[in-house]
């Protein structure tokens, strides 16, 4: 049986975000932090509710699954294709906008989106957080925030399989 088409009104094309972006007041102040999110976890959801404190919308750049990929993450990752990630990221309260991107990087999403503030967690030291330049270009904040200690996806889909040595087996 095929998975039902999940579809959300915070979850949009990069285009559908600048068209709704430009009925924002001139100093609505959008916050964008971007990631896998492969199998949300509660490290994830404080990020993301800290995310939303730092302004007057949280746009979350998801990695699509080509993306996810690209990053070698695992062969088995992501886990949830993307269109089951964005539809989980929209349910949540604190995130205001989804939108998918293609490339190794948020870097074009964040030239585009001109965000005011760019978050990542914690272990990404500010220096290297991609679009950083943009967002300071543009008179913004970029903030790595610690993360919740002990949670991690890859640390997660290890416990499952250690739990349950049967799903090992493809």
């Amino acid at each position: 049986m095929d998975a039902p088409k999940l579809e959300h009104p915070k979850v949009l094309s990069l285009e559908g975000f600048l068209e709704k972006k430009r009925s924002f007041p001139k100093d609505y102040a959008l916050v964008f932090t971007n990631g896998c999110f492969d199998l949300l976890h509660p490290g994830h959801v404080d990020l993301l509710e800290r995310c939303r404190k730092l302004g007057d919308g949280l746009m979350v750049g998801l990695n699509s699954d080509d993306s996810v990929r690209s990053l070698n993450k695992g062969p088995d990752r992501p886990v949830n294709p993307a269109a089951h990630r964005a539809f989980v990221l929209a349910g949540l309260g604190c995130v205001d906008f989804v939108v998918v991107f293609e490339q190794s990087t948020p870097a074009r999403l964040i030239e585009r989106v001109q965000p005011q503030v760019l978050v990542k967690g914690g272990d990404w030291p500010v220096e290297k957080i991609v679009g950083r330049d943009t967002v300071e270009a543009l008179g913004g904040r970029v903030l790595s925030l610690p993360l919740l200690p002990g949670f991690s996806t890859t640390k997660l889909i290890a416990s499952i399989r250690a739990t349950n040595p049967d799903r090992n087996r493809g």
